[in-house]
C-alpha cells in the first residue's frame, strides 16, 4: 500500500505546533514532510478538520483470554473506525499482563494484527491483587508505556508508594482507577443517592473515589511520579486535582464521555448497560466535570471501552458486569456534548485533549503533524450528523447505551503510518 499522501485543502488543526489554519499536509513514505511526493494518494479534505492521529489512553481489549468479549484485532478496528490511531492497552487481561512474557506477547500480536498503533500498559501489582509489585523494570524493558490495576484500585498507601517511586526511576506513569473498597466494595453497583435508594442497589459514593484521588495527590507530590486518576466522576475529585495541579502537583485527570453524557437517573430500568465503574453520578457531577475540562484542570479524554459479551449483560442488574464499548462513539459525543451542546472548548482545546495531552503523558512520539513525525491523522468532520447504531460496530461488543443517539460531530478517515485504515462510507 501506498503510504504516501497529499492532504488537501483542510482545516490543519496541530495544537502541538500552535498551528490552526486551512492548508495542505503531505506524508512521504509514512512520515510528514514539507513537500508532496510524485505518485502519492490524494485525499481532499475540504470541510474537513485535519488533525494528528487521535488517541485513547483507556481501551480495555480484552486478549489474552477473553476473546469472546473482544481481541487485538476486533478491537484496533473499532479503534480506526472511531478515529483513533493509537491505544493503550489495560493489563486486566487473562492471564493479567504482569511479567515480560504477556507484554511481549501482546506487542507481537499487535504488531501482527493491530489496525492502529497499540501501546500496553503493566499491571502495578502482581494478577492486579493489591499485594506484591508486579516486576515493573523488567516490563519496562519489554515495552510498557505506563502502569496501572485499572479495575482494581491499589488498597495499601504503602504498594502504591512503592509503585510510585519505581515508576519514577523507569520514567513511567502511574495510572489509577480511583475506588476506596472499604466504602465502595464489590457489592456496590451504583451511585449513591436518591436513585440508588429508591431502586434498592447497594451504593459507590463519591467520597470513595475522592479519597483515592487525594492519596494520589499527596505519592505525586512526595515522588515526583506524574500520577493519572481515571475516568473522574465526582465535583470533589475535580476540586482536589484543580487544587493539587494548582500547587504544581504532576497529578493529572481524564473525563470518559458517558460521564458527562448521562446520570444516575438512567439506571431506573435497571438496564445494565448503564451499569458501569465508577459509576453514573449527578447532574452537579457533569457541570463540574464540564467545568473542569473548561479550565485545563482536566485535560486528556478517553473512552474506558470495556467490551462485553451480550449473554454478560442480559442477566439480573447485579450480576452484570460493569462497563460500555466507547472506541466508535467517543469521538462524536465529545464533540457533540462539548463543542455543540455545552460550548466548554474550543476545537484546537478538544483537539489536544485526543492527541498532544496524552501523548506528552505517556511519553509518546504521537500527536503531532511534525515534519517527520509518524503520519497519523485523523479527518474529522465536527459538523457530520449521524445515528449510532450497535449493529454496525466493527467492535465485538455491543453493550451501549447511546443506540439510536443523535450525534452531531465524527471522524471520517483515519491514517497511520500513511495508510487508510478506515474510511466513512457516507
Amino acid at each position: 500500500m501506498n503510504s504516501s499522501v497529499n492532504i488537501r485543502g483542510g482545516r490543519v488543526v496541530d495544537p502541538a505546533s500552535s498551528r490552526d489554519e486551512l492548508g495542505d499536509v503531505f506524508i512521504v513514505d509514512g512520515k510528514f514532510s514539507p513537500a508532496p511526493a510524485a505518485g502519492a494518494v490524494e485525499v481532499e479534505a475540504r470541510g474537513l478538520v485535519v488533525c494528528p492521529g487521535f488517541i485513547d489512553m483507556h481501551v480495555h481489549l480484552r486478549e489474552p483470554g477473553q476473546g469472546a468479549k473482544e481481541t487485538i484485532e476486533t478491537g484496533t478496528r473499532a479503534a480506526a473506525a472511531g478515529g483513533f490511531t493509537s491505544v493503550l492497552a489495560m493489563p486486566n487481561t487473562n492471564p493479567v499482563a504482569d511479567h515480560p512474557g504477556i507484554i511481549a506477547w501482546m506487542a507481537e500480536r499487535a504488531a501482527a494484527v493491530g489496525a492502529v498503533n497499540v501501546y500496553l500498559s503493566g499491571a502495578i501489582t502482581v494478577g492486579s491483587e493489591g499485594g506484591q509489585l508486579a516486576s515493573i523494570g523488567a516490563m519496562s524493558a519489554a515495552g510498557i508505556v505506563a502502569v496501572t490495576d485499572d479495575g482494581r484500585c491499589v488498597q495499601s498507601h504503602d504498594v502504591m508508594l512503592r509503585a510510585a517511586e519505581y515508576c519514577g526511576m523507569f520514567g513511567l506513569p502511574l495510572l489509577d482507577h480511583c475506588q476506596d473498597a472499604s466504602l465502595a466494595g464489590p457489592e456496590a453497583v451504583m451511585h449513591q443517592g436518591y436513585w440508588s435508594t429508591l431502586l434498592g442497589l447497594p451504593g459507590w459514593p463519591r467520597m470513595a473515589e475522592e479519597i483515592i484521588v487525594a492519596r494520589n495527590a499527596f505519592l505525586a507530590e512526595a515522588t515526583g511520579t506524574p500520577i493519572h486518576c481515571q475516568h473522574l466522576t465526582s465535583a470533589g475529585s475535580v476540586r482536589l486535582l484543580r487544587e493539587a495541579r494548582a500547587r504544581g502537583i504532576p497529578l493529572s485527570g481524564e473525563v470518559c464521555p458517558h460521564h458527562i453524557a448521562l446520570t444516575d437517573e438512567s439506571l431506573k430500568d435497571y438496564d445494565t448497560n448503564f451499569k458501569m465503574n465508577p459509576p453514573l453520578r449527578e447532574e452537579a457531577d457533569i457541570d463540574a466535570l464540564l467545568q473542569g475540562i473548561a479550565d485545563g484542570t482536566i485535560d486528556i479524554l478517553a473512552t474506558d471501552h470495556a467490551p462485553h459479551a451480550p449473554y454478560e449483560k442480559e442477566v439480573e442488574f447485579a450480576a452484570a458486569p460493569f462497563g460500555i464499548v466507547g472506541l466508535e462513539t467517543a469521538v462524536g459525543l465529545f464533540c457533540h456534548l462539548l463543542l455543540h451542546c455545552h460550548g466548554v472548548v474550543d476545537l484546537p482545546k478538544l483537539v489536544a485533549m485526543l492527541t498532544v495531552n496524552p501523548a506528552r503523558l505517556l511519553g509518546l512520539n504521537r500527536g503531532t503533524l511534525a515534519l517527520g513525525a509518524a503520519a497519523d491523522v485523523t479527518l474529522l468532520d465536527p459538523d457530520l450528523e449521524w445515528v449510532v447504531d450497535k449493529a454496525s460496530f466493527v467492535s465485538k461488543g455491543r453493550n451501549t447505551p447511546f443506540h439510536g443517539w443523535k450525534l452531531q460531530g465524527r471522524a471520517v478517515r483515519t491514517i497511520v503510518g500513511g495508510r487508510t485504515v478506515w474510511k466513512n462510507k457516507v
